[in-house]
């Protein structure tokens, strides 16, 4: 078979051959970004097949199912050879295809079952019920956290030295009565197939043997994302003689919140003696200044391996520096330049935009939408499709209206209020055969007594709380109103305690009244409540349904990773929100931080814009930042910048051909601009934070000192330059 070897050569450049006919029993392929690493690996595969090596003979550990696939596939088209015995899979598959072959060494029944996350949970909340342990000062989604975490660590609960603190000492009891559930059951959660794999390594040196002698070659891609178990797992089949090939790239390691550990791949000389690493370092995807921005940012990180980008596709367009007077002004910039791009003949599919926190992109959906550009959230939801925003939002809605059976049906037992199935189908049964809303039949049963016992008192307090609500917030602003029903419903009690998970959702939530306090009414006769929840339902309905057509896609710059898009927008860079305020004083996590921007910089083919603001409304702060180090550590001759070249031309008198002014004196030219202070004969001194329209339909958005923000309609505001 050797006469194909030239054709599975071909193509390959010097690196990615060395990495394909390496002989060397320990082997790390440190693959960049773009450098082509899968078809290096799916091309060691079919050489090792053509030297001889029997498909049984070789395992190889991809990250993801559809990765597996992908790989098994590519190598039958080149070899020809049927692959079904290859054992290629996730650490998770391949753990899961080892118990099912040797469940009795698991001790395991034949007939186990794996759980996913939400029957885990059940589980973890039968323990705490079953404990007698307060869910509300020990969380169950933070149980389910610890025990998951445990086991990454390779943990036990017969492994944990006993904890000094009530805290602990009850994490750990519902990690032993979790386990002992599981058992009876047998049931197995995906940190267990690991967990309990690696276990019959540990106590079965015979089982061990048998696939040490198997496997005559070990491949592993995306080495960087390993944890703890996953590592130990992999050390001990591993026998000397076996042939280990790892491929990773410890710049693109940003998992460390899950327990992937980035030294895994930085220490892996000292865990594996004779090792060769070779660099794959030609990128196929970016352009020079793409990557010489990607390599300057990295190189500010201690403890690499080492290895710098480079691409024979030319230099390409500089770094787009969008900087906004806030993040309104930020979002229009980035819908603008996306403009631009789709009448350059781009498609909306052709771009992706990402930010580091999904709070923020509630104002990048707001642009998009203004300018009508397609766009969909990229593994997650739109902002106000959120599970939390939805919550918040039935509050608001069953407050304004009490006969909206949708949000009542939303929020009746969220949070948790003891509110059963069974009470809610008593009230939809009378609402039914009674033609009611659902309110009125609550009002009903409670008026005539019809419920017993906990029913009728958690319906009760129900009912108080919404009413309670309705007289003490009417005199509120919108934005009041509903920072006092996250708070007084209990919703923000709830999501503290699910920690990191919860995190996100608390800052969703005050994302949602920032959005409240940006909104002005258009008719100050009707209620304020009333128009913004209006508001939204019309925002949402008119981006619509884009019925499968090219859509700008949206997404947390981890969601990226992996990803490539000709167009790239990072948005967000701003000391405090990027590098977050928690990462720039820890070592560890600013170095993730700085990955993760690396990944997000490298994602660009063709043209890469990076925004920020110089004043942003996040999480319900007015912060001032700098821009963030990770832009300033982007070399100045790879960069262009883009001010804010919003001009706001005043109605009696358009002007033409003007390019941005001085904020000093711009009325003469009859113009205001973002960012100038201004007069209103009512309102007073304020200071324009946007604006939107074109002509005589001209509306700006001004925050004044005393009445707050307004929009005003430019032609009729008779605003004067200050």
């Amino acid at each position: 078979m050797t006469h194909q070897q030239p054709e599975l050569l071909s193509g390959l450049n010097n690196a990615q051959k060395q990495a394909v006919t390496a002989t060397d029993k320990r082997l790390l392929v440190l693959a960049g970004a773009g450098s082509g690493k899968t078809r290096v690996l799916v091309h060691r595969i079919a050489r090792l097949m053509e030297q001889g090596i029997r498909p049984h003979e070789i395992l190889a550990v991809t990250f993801t199912n559809k990765a597996a696939h992908e790989m098994r596939k590519r190598v039958e088209s080149i070899t020809g050879v049927p692959t079904q015995s290859l054992w290629i899979g996730t650490f998770h598959g391949l753990a899961f295809r080892l118990l099912r072959r040797h469940h009795d060494a698991a001790n395991l029944p034949d007939n186990f079952q794996i759980i996913d996350s939400d029957d885990q949970l059940r589980l973890v909340k039968q323990a705490i019920k079953a404990l007698e342990i307060d869910d509300k000062r020990w969380p169950p989604k933070q149980a389910q956290r610890y025990i998951n975490n445990q086991k990454d660590e390779g943990l036990r609960p017969q492994h944990i030295p006993a904890p000094a603190y009530l805290q602990e000492q009850n994490w750990l009891r519902i990690y032993q009565h979790y386990e002992e559930q599981c058992q009876r059951s047998a049931l197995v959660d995906f940190a267990e197939l690991l967990l309990r794999s690696h276990e019959i390594w540990l106590n079965h040196a015979d089982i061990l043997a048998v696939y040490q002698q198997r496997f005559q070659h070990i491949l592993v891609d995306e080495f960087q994302d390993t944890n703890a178990v996953q590592y130990a797992w992999l050390q001990m089949l591993c026998h000397p003689k076996n042939n280990l090939t790892l491929v990773g790239d410890d710049d693109q390691s940003v998992y460390g919140w899950r327990g992937a550990k980035v030294e895994n791949i930085q220490d892996f000389n000292q865990q594996f003696q004779d090792a060769r690493i070779i660099r794959l370092e030609q990128n196929y995807r970016s352009s020079s200044n793409i990557l010489n921005a990607a390599n300057a940012v990295i190189n500010k990180n201690e403890g690499r391996l080492g290895k710098t980008l480079w691409t024979d596709q030319g230099e390409g367009e500089l770094i787009q520096v969008l900087n906004g007077f806030n993040e309104t002004e930020e979002a229009r910039l980035m819908a603008d330049n996306i403009k631009d791009k789709l009448n350059k003949g781009y498609s909306c599919n052709d771009i992706a935009a990402l930010y580091r926190s999904n709070a923020q992109s509630r104002v990048l959906e707001e642009a998009l939408i203004r300018e009508q550009i397609p766009y969909r959230i990229y593994g997650g939801l739109r902002f106000f499709e959120r599970a939390e925003v939805k919550n918040a939002l039935g509050y608001l809605r069953l407050v304004a209206n009490r006969h909206d059976d949708v949000g009542l049906l939303r929020i009746i037992n969220t949070p948790a209020r003891g509110i059963g199935a069974k009470t809610i189908e008593t009230l939809q049964l009378t609402a039914k055969t009674q033609q009611l809303s659902l309110w009125q039949s609550l009002e009903q049963l409670l008026e005539n007594n019809q419920l017993k016992g906990r029913a009728s008192t958690t319906l009760k307090q129900f009912h108080c709380l919404i009413n309670d609500f309705d007289s003490s917030l009417k005199p509120l602003k919108l934005a009041d109103k509903l920072e006092r029903l996250i708070e007084g419903s209990g919703l923000l009690a709830s999501y503290e305690k699910e920690g990191e998970v919860g995190q996100g959702r608390i800052e969703n939530l005050k994302e949602l009244v920032d959005a409240c306090q940006q909104f002005e009414v258009d008719d100050e006769s009707v209620d304020d409540t009333a128009q913004f929840l209006d508001h939204i339902a019309l925002e949402m309905g008119e981006r619509g349904n884009n019925d499968g057509g090219p859509e700008v896609q949206l997404m947390t710059m981890h969601a990226s990773k992996g990803l490539e898009f000709p167009i790239v927008f990072l948005t967000g860079f701003e000391e405090g929100l990027f590098p977050g305020s928690n990462s720039a004083n820890d070592f560890q996590k600013l170095e993730e931080e700085r990955r993760l921007c690396y990944v997000g910089i490298t994602r660009a083919k063709e043209h890469l814009y990076i925004s920020h603001a110089e004043s942003r409304r996040l999480y319900g702060t007015q912060n001032f930042n700098p821009p963030s180090r990770f832009l300033k550590e982007i070399p100045e001759y790879l960069k262009n910048i883009q001010h804010s070249t919003s001009i706001i031309a005043q109605p009696t008198h358009f002007s033409q051909g003007h390019h941005q002014p001085d904020l000093q004196g711009v009325q003469e030219d009859g113009l205001f601009a973002l960012g100038q202070t201004v007069s209103h004969p009512k309102f007073g001194e304020g200071v324009i934070l946007s604006y939107e329209g074109h002509g005589s339909s001209t509306r700006v958005q001004v925050n004044f000192k005393t009445a707050g923000s307004k929009w005003l309609v430019l032609q009729y505001a008779r605003l004067e330059a200050v």
